[in-house]
């Protein structure tokens, strides 16, 4: 037996005697997120973006048991200039404020996650836009992914 098996095999052992559960497993408590969250709505490029990842990770419920609202903010700064006073990088800073009801409008959860994501524009004109697209999608990747990661964390305390 390699010693990469053996460490694996120990590992194993360790997380399981911890009392180590997987959040999706059949006994984690995320297991009551997935297919039961329906996000709100998107209203723009950035709020699609951040839904696409949302139901990407809790999967697609469009009248699941849980609604999931959110208000989102960007903006964007400019960071680097050169000599000649033209900007060369941008700094794209977001926050999304959330809010988890039950059935019945009532509230389960909530949280509020921030980020940012940066782009250059020292490029063409078309290329300083695809940075800037590549840029908003990251932001909104990762919003969506710290909305997720504090839902699981809140997920064994949600009503059953």
């Amino acid at each position: 037996m390699s010693s990469d098996r053996r460490l694996f095999l120990l590992s194993a052992l360790a997380l399981g005697a911890c009392g180590f559960t997987p959040a999706y497993g059949p006994t984690g408590g995320a297991s009551v997120l997935q297919g039961q969250v329906s996000v709100a709505e998107p209203g723009n490029r950035g709020s699609y973006l951040l839904n696409q990842r949302l139901e990407e990770r809790l999967g697609h419920a469009p009248s699941g048991r849980f609604g999931l609202s959110y208000a989102l903010k960007t903006s964007t700064n400019g960071l680097g200039t050169t000599s000649d006073g033209r900007t060369t990088r941008y700094h794209m800073s977001g926050s999304a404020t959330w809010v988890l009801k039950d059935g019945d409008e009532t509230v389960v959860a909530s949280g509020k996650v921030d980020s940012f994501s940066a782009y250059s524009a020292t490029g063409s004109t078309a290329a300083t836009h695809a940075s800037e697209r590549d840029a908003r999608a990251r932001l909104m990747t990762i919003l969506a992914d710290q909305m997720v990661d504090q839902l699981i964390l809140k997920a064994p305390d949600l009503p059953s």
